[in-house]
């Protein structure tokens, strides 16, 4: 996505020929609802609408420094230059590999994701900088987007970028969730749990955030930088010992987290920060809804935040699909970031094994239906791969077979999307620019 521009969905190249004509309706129309919710993120008007809304603040301000961190940190800083013109003191943009460009005035970070790298520690260092600098009369505008704790990574004193990644890489693997995972990523960082916010005490701080977390909790969308914290070190000692993880600590972390993190009292309220949430998972399972509706289909209830394991929540997904006793079209909207506990060594990511489970659930309890399932990322990536995710229907796991796949070995090793290639089922839309969490759509005819 750049500005409001949407990289269409390309129609996987499977068996178009000989495919079930009703199977193939739904999963167009599985991608156009899919297509609504990403719309509906669309950063650059969503930070339009909210600074035109703050017009006598920007007018009130001396100078401006603005800051942008996340996976869609290029569309929400372009959006908001031309509001700000001839304010502008300093303009610092950290963005993730893909997503990053060139943009006049504007000092650009192209940095690691979900991994943590040195170019996002620079980055973070000049984003640090530059809040700091706010002096009295003068106004920070910080624009927060999905990805923005690993992309924005400063650890805290005496902790290395390797240890940090270190941690990272195992809350990742453990099966941690974003809030269980993000409230540690504040404990051992000199930028989240509201400590960016408090380094503009001088002036004043905005920041315009688009959440990709449960519930729109701004204490974890990117571990919270510019709002008071409710993480403490018990907390994320907590949270490792949960997953297994405190013995295997390197040593910098767990002396940060036992020595110098319980003296901090991040609850502390930052009277001179705003934080507004202009975009959310929420308003883009509305947006895939009303396009459902707009299409025909009777909309049910799905999730309003999926969690937990990924072969648990196919399981209740398809359970819901099971239960519907209306006829006609259904369709079935759901949102959240349910995790994978990694047990191989695989490619793949939570949106295509989700949905290879739940063409897996299916086959174990087939639907009387037809169907179509699609999971994907609204920000465009799923993992460590080129995917948005998969769209799956009833004859998923029989294209495969013929391909010589053994799904059951490719689930045991974390292997969906090599299974799904074969298939013909990934969901590719290329980067969208925008990071709301993940949208899952069950289309019943």
């Amino acid at each position: 996505m750049q500005g409001s521009d949407f990289v269409p969905i390309c129609q996987a190249p499977f068996m178009t020929q000989t495919a079930d004509p009703v199977i193939l309706a739904l999963r167009a129309d599985a991608k156009a609802f899919f297509a609504a919710a990403v719309k509906a993120a669309d950063p650059a008007g969503a930070v339009e609408k909210a600074l035109l809304a703050r017009k006598a603040e920007i007018d009130a301000a001396s100078r401006i420094v603005l800051v942008a961190f996340g996976k869609a940190a290029a569309p929400m800083i372009r959006a908001a230059l031309p509001l700000l013109s001839g304010k502008i003191k300093q303009a610092v943009m950290v963005t993730n590999y893909e997503n990053a460009a060139e943009i006049e005035g504007v000092e650009v970070f192209a940095a690691g994701h979900p991994i943590p790298d040195e170019n996002g520690v620079r980055g973070a260092l000049s984003v640090e900088k530059a809040v700091a600098s706010v002096e009295e009369g003068e106004l920070a505008i910080v624009l927060v987007s999905g990805g923005g704790s690993a992309l924005l990574c400063a650890p805290a004193e005496g902790i290395s970028l390797a240890d940090k990644m270190a941690l990272n890489t195992a809350l990742i693997r453990s099966g941690a969730d974003i809030t269980e995972i993000n409230t540690v990523r504040s404990m051992v960082s000199r930028l989240k749990g509201g400590r960016l916010a408090r380094l503009a005490k001088r002036g004043k701080l905005v920041a315009l955030v688009l959440s990709d977390v449960p519930g729109d909790d701004l204490t974890i969308i990117a571990s919270g930088p510019t709002v008071p914290s409710k993480a403490t070190a018990a907390r994320a000692n907590a949270i490792l010992s949960k997953y297994g993880l405190a013995d295997t600590l390197p040593a910098s972390i767990a002396r940060h987290l036992r020595e110098i993190a319980p003296s901090e009292h991040l609850a502390a309220e930052i009277p001179h920060a705003q934080s507004v949430i202009i975009g959310s998972n929420r308003l883009s399972l509305e947006a895939a809804e009303e396009a459902a509706r707009a299409a025909g289909y009777q909309t049910l209830p799905g999730y309003s935040w999926l969690e937990g394991e990924v072969g648990e929540a196919a399981r209740d997904l398809h359970a819901k699909a099971e239960a519907v006793t209306a006829g006609g079209k259904v369709a079935i909207v759901s949102g959240g970031e349910p995790v994978v506990k990694l047990t191989g060594t695989g490619k793949g990511g939570r949106n295509q094994e989700l949905a290879l489970r739940f063409a897996v659930a299916d086959a174990e309890r087939p639907l009387t239906r037809a169907w179509t399932f699609l999971s994907g990322g609204t920000d465009g990536r799923d993992g460590p791969t080129e995917a948005a995710g998969a769209v799956v229907d009833r004859a998923t796991l029989s294209r495969m077979q013929k391909a010589g796949i053994d799904v059951s070995a490719r689930l045991a090793d974390n292997d969906s999307n090599p299974a799904l290639d074969a298939s013909g089922d990934l969901l590719m839309t290329g980067g969208t620019g925008t990071n709301v969490a993940d949208i899952q759509i069950i289309l019943l005819k």
